[in-house]
């Protein structure tokens, strides 16, 4: 069976952005870039709420920017080959390989997991969270960036408890560790 993964650059204090809304502070670097290649490269769908989906429309056209890498060009590439599912009651309409569904039908996503095919990825808390409410999360990857940003937004926005078991870790130029965990 497929699985979803919860994938998140976050701070040391569980921030995945600071208090202004930036993500400066989680530049990845080469061979961390080249790690979200490889994820990509196994996901048939991401899914994403509005504003995850708005900030990731950069890779749009971004395999066009010659001031790119060529891992960069690489990603973008990859993403734009895979399916997004945008949850929106606002938008209108999405671009690219991306089709629009107003609310999460937890059966629906149960129903894609049945299905065969590579994994799916969730992208954003808020979005998480609704995914972690009804058990869909299975896997959640930490990427631990070596900063303090005391405030923000929480990559977890749960009112339920996560019992988590440890699957492993890796570390990255830079201090960032990818701490991979599955639900208990």
């Amino acid at each position: 069976m497929r699985k979803i993964i919860y994938a998140q650059l976050v701070s040391a204090d569980g921030y995945i952005e600071d208090r202004d809304g930036k993500i400066d502070w989680t530049e990845p670097g080469e061979e961390l870039h080249r790690h979200f290649n490889e994820l990509e490269k196994n996901l048939d769908i991401n899914f994403y709420g509005r504003r995850m989906s708005e900030a990731m429309d950069f890779w749009l056209t971004a395999d066009q920017n010659p001031d790119l890498k060529e891992y960069e060009i690489e990603y973008a590439r990859l993403w734009q080959d895979t399916e997004r599912i945008v949850f929106s009651k606002t938008l209108d309409k999405v671009e690219g390989n991306a089709r629009l569904l107003r609310e999460v039908d937890p059966d629906e996503i149960r129903n894609l997991k049945k299905q065969p095919g590579g994994d799916m990825a969730v992208g954003g808390p808020n979005l998480a969270s609704t995914f972690i409410k009804h058990n869909l999360v299975d896997e959640f990857r930490l990427y631990i960036h070596p900063v303090v940003l005391g405030g923000g937004k929480p990559m977890f926005r749960t009112e339920k408890k996560l019992e988590l078991e440890f699957m492993g870790s890796r570390m990255f130029p830079g201090g960032v560790v990818m701490m991979k965990y599955k639900p208990k």
